[in-house]
């Protein structure tokens, strides 16, 4: 029982502490990674993992961001030109 008890402690810490775009969100490819230079479109942000962050545990947010996993993927019409 106490093992199991433990499990359930580190199985809801580790959802905690998680964030929605990393574990949800799919692989992170390297246009979500790489900063738009000088004069190149902005990165669209996944508004719903967004505010699951913030709702849920605000400092998945700042995970989100580290890893690029809040930047939506690129089009496959934009990836084409």
């Amino acid at each position: 029982m106490k093992q199991l008890r433990q499990f359930v402690i580190i199985a809801l810490a580790t959802a905690a502490l998680s964030s929605c775009a990393t574990v949800f969100g799919g692989p992170v490819t390297t246009y979500q990674k790489t900063k738009p230079a000088a004069g190149q479109p902005q990165r669209d942000i996944r508004v719903g993992a967004l505010v699951a962050d913030i709702l849920l545990f605000w400092p998945g947010a700042v995970i989100d961001f580290a890893t690029g996993a809040i930047y939506k993927p690129q089009a496959a019409a934009a990836a084409a030109k």
